[in-house]
C-alpha cells in the first residue's frame, strides 16, 4: 500500500512583498502535524529529500526548516543545501558550549540561523550573536503590549527581524514602521500544502546498506544492495537531483550517484531513511517484478552495449514501474528526476537504444512469443540466448531473497 508526504510551505515577504523564502512545515493527509520534537523534524528532512523531488523548494528562496537542538547536533541536516537552508531554533533553547560552536560551525559552513518566538524575559545574547534572523510572534506580542519594547531590545544586533503570524493590513503597517525586515503570515498567504507519493524502501535492505558504507564496502557491493530495491533506486536519484550538488552534468548511473555522494553523505542519508523504511511498502510482488524486469533488460543488453550503458539498462528496466508504485503517468514521475534522454525515451516510448530491450523484457513477461520472436530479429539475436537471459534473471532474483 503506497503513503503521500506531505509539506505545508508558507511564504516569507520583504517590504516590497517579494517572496524571500519559505516556512516549512510537516503535514498528516487531515492536519498540520507538530514538528516540536527530533522524529517529527526528522520525518520532514526525510520528505523534503527523498519524496518532495524539487517541488520543496524554488530557485534560490530560503527554507527556514524547524531543528530541535537535538537536531542541529547531529549530521542529518548536513544533507540540505546550506546556501538556501535556515535553520530555525527555538528562542528559549539553553545555550550551552556545545550547542553555540555547533552554531558557528555551521554558519562558517554556509547555513543560515533563525530563533523562532524569541521572549525577551529570557534573552540570552549568545544566542543572538550566531543568529541571522530573529522571528517575533505579533499575535502574542501584540495582546500583552510588548511588541515595541522586543523590537526596541533587538536594534543592537544583526540579526533580521522577521514578523510572523500578521494577518490584518494594520499590523503589517505597525511592523513595518517598527523597522521590521521580513513578514510571515495570513495577510500574505495561507500555507500551501504539497504532496507526493511515497513509495518506502525496505528496513532490512537500508539496514544492509548502512553497514556496507560503514565498513567501507566495495562500490560494487553497495551498488548491488541498491538494485535490490527500487525505492532506494529511486530516492538516491531523486536526493541529489533536488539538493543539486551543483551538477553541471546529469547522473548516468548508480555507480556514478555513489561518486558524487560519498560515503559519508551516503551513510547520513541511509541513516535518516530508517525514520519511514518500512512503512507501507510496495507490494512485494510488484517490487520483485521491478527488479526481475532491471535484471533481465541489463543481461539483454550485455553483449551489445558497454558497462556504463548495462547499468543505464538495469535502470530502464527497474525504473519502467515507476509509475504503477507511484500510480502517476510516467511523464508526471519523470519530472522528477534528471536522467539522460537515452533512459527517458525508453521508458516513454520504447524507444531510443535501450528502449527494444525493454520491450523484449516485457514481451518475456507476457510470454508473447510472436512479439519476442519479432523483437529478437530486430536485435539480431537467438530465441535460446534471450531465454537463457530470462532464466538468468530470474534465478538472481531469488539469490536476493526477494
Amino acid at each position: 500500500m503506497q503513503g503521500r508526504a506531505y509539506i505545508a510551505r508558507q511564504p516569507i515577504v520583504d517590504n516590497q512583498q517579494k517572496i524571500i523564502g519559505y516556512e516549512l512545515l510537516l503535514r498528516s493527509d487531515t492536519e498540520e502535524t507538530s514538528t516540536d520534537d527530533h522524529l517529527a523534524a526528522s520525518k520532514v528532512l526525510a520528505n523534503i529529500l527523498s519524496n518532495m523531488g524539487e517541488e520543496w523548494r524554488l530557485g534560490d528562496k530560503l527554507a527556514f526548516i524547524y531543528t530541535p537542538a537535538s537536531m542541529l547536533m547531529g549530521d542529518f541536516i548536513e544533507l540540505l543545501p546550506a546556501n538556501t537552508t535556515v535553520l530555525e531554533i527555538s528562542g528559549t533553547t539553553q545555550p550551552t558550549p556545545e550547542l553555540l560552536a555547533r552554531c558557528r560551525d555551521l554558519r562558517a559552513r554556509g547555513y543560515r540561523l533563525a530563533l523562532n518566538d524569541f521572549d525577551l524575559p529570557k534573552k540570552n545574547p549568545a544566542l543572538l550573536e550566531v543568529a541571522n534572523f530573529v522571528k517575533l510572534d505579533v499575535q502574542k506580542l501584540k495582546a500583552n503590549g510588548h511588541l515595541e519594547k522586543h523590537v526596541h531590545a533587538l536594534e543592537e544586533h544583526p540579526a533580521k527581524l522577521i514578523a510572523k503570524k500578521v494577518e490584518i493590513q494594520k499590523e503589517h503597517s505597525i511592523c513595518k514602521k517598527l523597522g521590521f525586515a521580513y513578514y510571515q503570515g495570513y495577510y500574505f498567504a495561507h500555507p500551501e500544502t504539497l504532496n507526493a507519493k511515497v513509495i518506502h524502501p525496505a528496513y532490512a535492505v537500508v539496514l544492509e546498506l548502512l553497514d556496507k558504507v560503514r565498513n567501507n564496502a566495495e562500490v560494487k557491493d553497495i551498488e548491488l544492495s541498491l538494485k535490490r530495491d527500487v525505492a532506494l533506486s529511486f530516492k538516491l536519484l531523486r536526493y541529489i537531483n533536488s539538493v543539486g550538488f551543483g551538477l553541471s552534468c546529469e547522473i548516468q548511473s548508480l555507480r556514478h550517484a555513489l561518486a558524487i555522494l560519498g560515503y559519508q553523505q551516503l551513510y547520513r542519508w541511509l541513516t535518516l531513511l530508517l525514520v519511514t523504511a518500512g512503512e507501507g511498502s510496495t507490494p512485494p510482488a510488484l517490487m520483485r517484478t521491478a527488479v526481475t524486469r532491471g535484471r533481465l533488460t541489463e543481461l539483454l543488453g550485455k553483449d551489445m552495449l558497454d558497462a556504463a550503458e548495462r547499468d543505464n539498462l538495469f535502470i530502464v528496466g527497474v525504473f519502467s514501474l515507476l509509475d504503477a508504485m507511484l500510480e502517476m503517468p510516467m511523464d508526471e514521475v519523470l519530472e522528477k528526476l534528471s536522467l539522460p534522454e537515452s533512459i527517458t525515451d525508453a521508458l516513454l516510448h520504447r524507444q531510443g537504444i535501450y528502449g527494444p530491450f525493454l520491450e523484449l523484457t516485457e514481451a518475456c513477461e507476457e510470454g508473447d512469443s510472436e512479439h519476442i520472436e519479432n523483437l529478437a530479429f530486430s536485435l539480431q539475436m537467438e530465441p535460446e540466448t534471450i531465454n537463457r537471459a530470462h532464466l538468468a534473471a530470474l534465478a538472481w532474483v531469488e539469490t536476493l531473497g526477494m
